[in-house]
């Protein structure tokens, strides 16, 4: 992780990262995703928009991205090497599906999701990697945010947290087909209504620090026994602190 980019990270709460997928790459997790022949997401829910089970498919495509060599150090260096994964989901959206409200962040302060900078580095909570598979470029939609918000002292007020016509702080996050976006959920953010033509999709793998989690699941040995590689095995432990070896 360039000094650079630890920069943007401390100064937004969030890095993106450009051109970690091909065009190979992305052809193959689109055409597994086309295979499964979701129903189209319902406007007035939400949770219809979000799909999961990838990492149990028979292709390892999606675990691949579990330990891709782009993401790693920047894993380690915003959660600590000792992170694992906490849980993860896809965001399928077409024209005209609504977006959410903002939410998240680090106040009041929550002991999972967090920014700390301590002794010449950071420390973060459940912190999100999110891999665009189409473009989320100006006017499509998607992810938006309050940059440096992941810093505030104060609560989001009410109505700086609707995302239709926010301009006093909030942004969106563009994407290119094969950018990953990583965020701390200690950032207040949210996704705005999807007016581009084409679907948007997006896979958000979820990290903890090795000590932590937000999520309820635990990972089965059938999940576990599918990892061909070690880190990636680490990845799935539960949370503990004594003798837990580091990913990276």
């Amino acid at each position: 992780m360039s000094p650079e980019e630890k920069y943007l990270f401390d100064l937004w709460g969030y890095v993106n990262i450009e051109s970690v997928l091909g065009t190979d790459d992305l052809a193959e997790l689109n055409a597994l995703i086309d295979a499964q022949d979701y129903p189209g997401p319902v406007d007035d829910d939400v949770h219809s928009q979000r799909f999961g089970g990838f990492l149990n498919w028979e292709n390892d495509a999606f675990r691949k991205l579990l330990n891709h060599p782009r993401i790693l150090p920047f894993l380690a260096e915003i959660v600590g090497p000792k992170f694992r994964l906490d849980h993860v989901y896809g965001i399928l959206m077409i024209e005209g599906n609504p977006g959410g409200t903002l939410h998240g962040g680090g106040t009041p302060y929550d002991p999972a999701q967090y920014y700390v900078f301590r002794n010449d580095r950071m420390y973060n909570g459940l912190t999100v990697v999110s891999w665009a598979l189409t473009d989320m470029l100006p006017g499509h939609g998607g992810f938006c945010c309050i940059p440096g918000s992941h810093k505030s002292n104060y609560p989001c007020p009410a109505e700086f947290r609707p995302v239709k016509d926010n301009k006093t702080c909030m942004a969106p996050v563009h994407q290119k087909a094969g950018d990953v976006v990583i965020f701390t959920e200690a950032l207040t953010h949210g996704t705005l209504p999807w007016t581009a033509t084409h679907e948007r999709r997006s896979i958000l793998f979820k990290y903890s620090p090795g000590h932590a989690s937000w999520g309820q699941g635990r990972y089965d040995d059938e999940l576990r026994n599918l990892m061909s590689d070690e880190d990636q095995k680490l990845m799935l432990e539960p949370p503990y602190v004594a003798n837990r070896k580091p990913v990276v």
